[in-house]
């Protein structure tokens, strides 16, 4: 017969103790918080997932922490971009000596090629967004298989998602003026957006930021805004708005507004999920564009 003490503890330990399900969660790092979005989508409750660069974070110039080496070490999969985006990465997962499979996610794409290399901002489309999404799909069933039909279910469900986002995107650039489609942004984060959906975007900086702007790169971004009379100037939510401000204030141009390049937003904020993210920045580019 349980005492009234005993079965009160016991009721205690219930209520605290992590559910079986819960326990059986499978633990996944994704490198930034894009990737680890999409992992979420297709994961369900089934996975348990860590971001490293986390809401409003530069994934260029991070700096892991001692913590982040312990979230790798625990981790059982590994979600990263690659094409250079997470240079940093590398070093991370063999410091933590990491027996957790790592996927790359890039390389599934046809990679935009410029003189620094290859650009690794591919989720600015779409398609290549559904290309991360499929490939999560396939590891995590590998991984495992019990969930084969949980995520299969997931991913569709998110891919029919995407298909209505892209088709969103290209009504709605499509409505803007072609000789209006120019804008600036703080890096070249913007190519496969550009290539896809057709709108020009003019940076200062390249695809990573790691590099510093020199006054002669700033000069001759200020010297084509005038001369293509861009329609306007964006901060990125990861960049300093300082040198998107002084751009517009020597050209005139107006300043069109935040857009989410390597991030998403906080929970609070306006691109907290990657669909979130890209419908944002559409509808910032067509206010700011539309005559």
């Amino acid at each position: 017969m349980l005492t009234r003490r005993r079965a009160l503890a016991l009721s205690l330990a219930a209520l605290i103790a992590p559910s079986r399900a819960e326990t059986k969660k499978i633990p996944v790092v994704a490198s930034f918080s894009i990737i680890g979005d999409l992992v979420r989508e297709v994961g369900g409750d089934r996975v348990s997932v860590t971001t490293i660069v986390g809401p409003d974070g530069d994934a260029h110039v991070y700096e892991p922490s001692p913590a982040d080496g312990r979230r790798i070490a625990q981790a059982r999969l590994i979600f990263v971009n690659g094409l250079g985006f997470e240079g940093w990465l590398d070093r991370l997962i063999k410091s933590a000596k990491s027996k957790g499979e790592v996927f790359t996610l890039g390389n599934g794409v046809a990679a935009r090629k410029n003189d620094e290399g290859r650009d690794p901002h591919a989720w600015q489309d779409v398609a290549n967004a559904k290309v991360y999404v499929e490939a999560i799909r396939e590891a995590l069933t590998a991984a495992d298989p019990e969930g084969a039909k949980a995520y299969r279910a997931n991913a569709d469900a998110y891919l029919a998602k995407l298909d209505a986002l892209d088709a969103e995107i290209l009504q709605a650039i499509d409505a803007l003026p072609k000789e209006r489609r120019r804008v600036v942004s703080t890096h070249d984060a913007f190519g496969y957006f550009a290539a896809r959906y057709g709108v020009e975007f003019i940076a200062p900086q390249g695809v990573s930021t790691e590099a510093e702007v020199s006054a002669r790169d700033v000069a001759k971004i200020i010297d084509s805004v005038r001369a293509h009379k861009v329609g306007a100037v964006f901060v990125e939510n990861i960049a300093d708005p300082r040198l998107a401000n002084r751009i517009a204030s020597e050209t005139g141009a107006r300043v069109g507004g935040v857009l989410y390049s390597d991030a998403l937003s906080d929970a609070k904020g306006d691109g907290a999920t990657y669909v979130d993210m890209m419908r944002h920045n559409v509808k910032q580019l067509a206010k700011a564009l539309a005559p």
